[in-house]
C-alpha cells in the first residue's frame, strides 16, 4: 500500500516569509526596525561610508561649515564631522553592545542562578545586587573607571558592572515562577543537571524579557557612554567618539557649532532608535499590550 504525501503546512521561509513577517507588525515597529537596521549598518560599514579618514588633519580647513567636499563641516583640527561621527557611532556601539552583552551573561546567570538554588544563595546574590543598586549609576561608573584607568575597555567593564544587578533582578522574579513548574520538575526527576535545567529549559522561557531589556539597555548604555566619553573617561584621543566630540566641539560654539550640534543629533537619534525599537519589541511580545485586531 502506497505511503500518502505529507501535505501537512509547512511554516514559510526565505525572503517572502521575511516580508510577511513585518508586514504583520504595526507602523511603529518597523519604523524602530529599520532605524536600528540603518545605525547598525552605518557602524558596520564605517570603512566604507565615511568620505575621509576620521584622523586626517587639514589646517587650512578647520572649524568650516558644511559644504559640497565637508558634508557636515570640520573640526577644530579640519576632520571631516561626518567621518567622525560614522566611526563615532562604530565605537560607541560596539561598547555599548560589548557591554550590555556582559551584564547579561554574568547578571542574569546570577538571577537565574538565585531564583533556582533560593535559600542562601539566593539572599547572598541578591543582597550584593542591593549594595550595586544603592549607587547612582554614573557615580558607580566613573569609580569602576578611576580604578582600572580610562578607556574603552574600562568603559566597557564599568557599564557592565552597573547594568549587571538590573538583569539579575529582572530574570530573578519570572525565574522563580518557571523553576516550580512541571518540565523543570520532570528534567530533574530525571536526572538532568542543574546547569542544564538552567539554560536549556529556563533561560528560552525568558527569551523575550531578556530581547526587550536588552534593546532598552543597550540604548541608556549609549548615554551612559557617551557622557563619559564626555568627561574624558571613555574613548581616549585620537579615536573619535561621539560623546568626546561634543565635549571637543563646546569650546567653538560661537565660532563653529557644527562638530557639537551634529555629533549631539548623533547620539539623540542612536538612543531614541534603540528606545523606539525597545518599546515596539515589548509591545509585540507582550500580549497583554498587543491590540485587538479590527
Amino acid at each position: 500500500m502506497a505511503e500518502h504525501a505529507d501535505n501537512s503546512p509547512r511554516p514559510a521561509t526565505g525572503p517572502g516569509a521575511l516580508m510577511r513577517y513585518f508586514l504583520g507588525k504595526s507602523v511603529l515597529f518597523n519604523i524602530a526596525a529599520a532605524l536600528v537596521a540603518l545605525q547598525a549598518v552605518v557602524a558596520l560599514c564605517a570603512p566604507l561610508l565615511a568620505p575621509y579618514d576620521p584622523l586626517y588633519q587639514d589646517i587650512l580647513q578647520r572649524m568650516k561649515g558644511p559644504s559640497a567636499a565637508h558634508w557636515l563641516g570640520t573640526d577644530q583640527f579640519g576632520r571631516d564631522v561626518l567621518a567622525r561621527i560614522i566611526y563615532g557611532l562604530r565605537a560607541s556601539l560596539g561598547i555599548s553592545a560589548s557591554a550590555v552583552v556582559l551584564a547579561l551573561l554574568v547578571g542574569g546567570t546570577l538571577g537565574l542562578a538565585a531564583a533556582y538554588y533560593r535559600g542562601i544563595v539566593d539572599r547572598i546574590i541578591m543582597r550584593v545586587m542591593d549594595v550595586f543598586f544603592a549607587f547612582p549609576v554614573m557615580l558607580l561608573a566613573i569609580g569602576v573607571i578611576a580604578t582600572l584607568g580610562p578607556g574603552a575597555l574600562s568603559t566597557a567593564i564599568a557599564i557592565a558592572i552597573v547594568y549587571s544587578p538590573i538583569f539579575a533582578r529582572l530574570l530573578r522574579g519570572p525565574a522563580l515562577v518557571i523553576v516550580e513548574s512541571d518540565y523543570v520538575t520532570a528534567a530533574r526527576s530525571i536526572g538532568a543537571s542543574d546547569a542544564r535545567i538552567i539554560f536549556l529549559h529556563m533561560l528560552p522561557n525568558l527569551a523575550s524579557v531578556v530581547v526587550v531589556q536588552f534593546s532598552l539597555l543597550l540604548s541608556s548604555a549609549i548615554l551612559v557612554e557617551a557622557s563619559l566619553s564626555f568627561l574624558g573617561l571613555g574613548t581616549q584621543p585620537p579615536v573619535p567618539s561621539l560623546g568626546m566630540m561634543l565635549s571637543e566641539g563646546r569650546a567653538f560654539l560661537f565660532l563653529s557649532p557644527w562638530a557639537a550640534v551634529f555629533s549631539g543629533l548623533a547620539i539623540l537619534i542612536v538612543a531614541f532608535g534603540l528606545n523606539l525599537f525597545g518599546d515596539a519589541l515589548r509591545d509585540d511580545l507582550d500580549p497583554r499590550l498587543r491590540q485587538a485586531p479590527s
